[in-house]
C-alpha cells in the first residue's frame, strides 16, 4: 500500500475539462511531486521529474507495466465501476 506517513504524494494526477495547462509543473516541482499526470481531450501526458525540471515520458516511474492507451479507451463509461470491469476483461484478453 501506499506509505502514509509521507508529507507530499509521488503521483498527482490533473484532470482538464476547459483550458489550462501544464503551467502547474512549477509548483509541483517546488513540492517535490516526483510525477504529474494530465488527463487532457482523452489522453493522458506523463511528466517525470528531473534534475532539471519536468521531462515529459512515455512510460510511469510508478506504474511501469500500465497501458495508459488502453486504460483511456475505457473512461468514457457511464460509471467508474463499469470502467473498472471492462479494463479488467481486456486485461484477461476478453472484448
Amino acid at each position: 500500500g501506499a506509505d502514509q506517513s509521507k508529507d507530499r504524494p509521488d503521483l498527482v494526477i490533473e484532470v482538464f475539462w476547459t483550458s489550462g495547462g501544464i503551467d502547474k509543473l512549477a509548483i509541483y516541482q517546488r513540492l517535490g511531486i516526483d510525477e504529474v499526470w494530465f488527463w487532457i481531450d482523452g489522453r493522458v501526458e506523463i511528466h517525470s521529474l528531473r534534475n532539471a525540471g519536468y521531462e515529459r515520458v512515455a512510460r510511469s516511474r510508478w506504474l511501469p507495466g500500465l497501458d495508459l492507451e488502453l486504460m483511456c479507451t475505457f473512461l468514457d463509461r457511464r460509471s467508474v465501476h463499469m470502467a473498472k470491469r471492462d479494463f479488467r476483461e481486456a486485461l484477461r484478453g476478453g472484448t
